[in-house]
């Protein structure tokens, strides 16, 4: 990892951590998602530089080794957006493609259906497209137990209650190990999340010490604080697009055991390709032993982003045949 360098980038009123590596004229810009950081994508982010890209992965604000917000207990999807955005301008890139997963897929759709002469690409690991408001919310919390993690997180206080039992080291073990699993994490009326997690389960084969020992630093730098307001109290604020459409070429790439597969319409919504209807040009790809974190568990099939002018690809702005795709195995 030492080949990528870090730098603190002021946006919007917030220093924003960046993690950098190639010096490539085309850029991909990776998005994380919770419990995750700028280090979620450390495989991904050298081979995209050994591709020819310029690869730049950062915190969200509230995040890691970025500011929180003046009001963490007011920050939304739309101040990550337009962090991102802003970022953009501020490195001169007058297009990226985005990649993102878990909720680092919302900035991603967002951008793409607001800002289109931003994006180059769109890559979404996870949680195929929908956008922050009324209708999400429904989909991650209303229709779901309610002993399931997302709609006790988006209770103000619980998790802080039941993460403040365990150092951050442990909370951020559990929530891996939890969310490797292809079941719905589901607590009892008498348990709490993290009581879902035996102490002795081990952790993914693909997740090491070193790796946690990681995460667990970047996190008691910054606590929980935002990561819990963004995504979990934040998902039924309207982010205020009407209509949307992602023109860009994009491509979705979902776990056989990832877990988001059971929520309630998830899997009938992409198989059936309804999702395209917000983003015509999508490709899907499933990987029939990815779990949520695919990008950490099976980086070795993931071998390179790339453009080309081959034909087959949807048509860019610039009226070009470019076919963006992660190579799998």
């Amino acid at each position: 990892m030492e080949e990528i360098q870090h730098s603190h980038v002021q946006v919007r009123g917030v220093k924003l951590h960046v993690a950098e590596i190639g010096t490539g004229p085309k850029v991909v810009v990776f998005l994380h998602g919770f419990p995750e950081i700028w280090y979620s994508w450390r495989h991904q982010m050298i081979a995209v530089a050994k591709a020819g890209y310029r690869a730049i992965a950062i915190d969200f604000r509230g995040y890691g080794l970025s500011d929180h917000s003046p009001e963490p207990e007011k920050t939304t999807f739309n101040h990550f957006s337009d962090d991102v955005v802003a970022l953009l301008d501020s490195l001169s890139i007058n297009k990226a493609f985005l990649v993102g997963k878990d909720a680092g897929v919302f900035p991603a759709y967002m951008i793409g259906a607001s800002c289109p002469e931003k994006v180059a690409g769109i890559i979404t690991m996870g949680v195929p497209f929908m956008l922050p408001g009324p209708s999400m919310s429904q989909i991650i919390t209303a229709n779901l137990p309610k002993g399931f993690y997302t709609v006790r997180w988006k209770e103000p206080g619980r998790a802080e209650a039941d993460f403040g039992r365990f150092d951050v080291k442990t909370v951020i073990r559990n929530i891996y190990i939890l969310f490797s699993g292809s079941e719905l994490q589901i607590a009892a009326d008498d348990k709490e999340i993290m009581d879902l997690v035996d102490p002795s389960t081990p952790l993914p084969p693909w997740f090491s010490e070193e790796d946690l020992s990681v995460y667990a630093g970047l996190y008691e730098n910054s606590g929980f604080r935002t990561a819990l307001r963004v995504p979990y109290r934040s998902m039924e604020i309207d982010c205020g697009i009407t209509n949307p459409k992602i023109t860009a070429p994009a491509l979705l790439i979902m776990g056989e055991k990832d877990y988001v597969l059971k929520f309630p319409g998830m899997e009938d919504f992409v198989r059936s390709g309804q999702v395209k209807d917000f983003m015509p040009n999508l490709e899907i790809e499933f990987m029939a032993e990815g779990n949520h974190f695919v990008q950490e568990q099976l980086p070795e099939q993931i071998e390179r982003l790339q453009t080309s002018s081959d034909d087959g690809g949807p048509i860019d702005a610039d009226g070009q045949m470019m076919e963006v795709r992660f190579w799998i195995k």
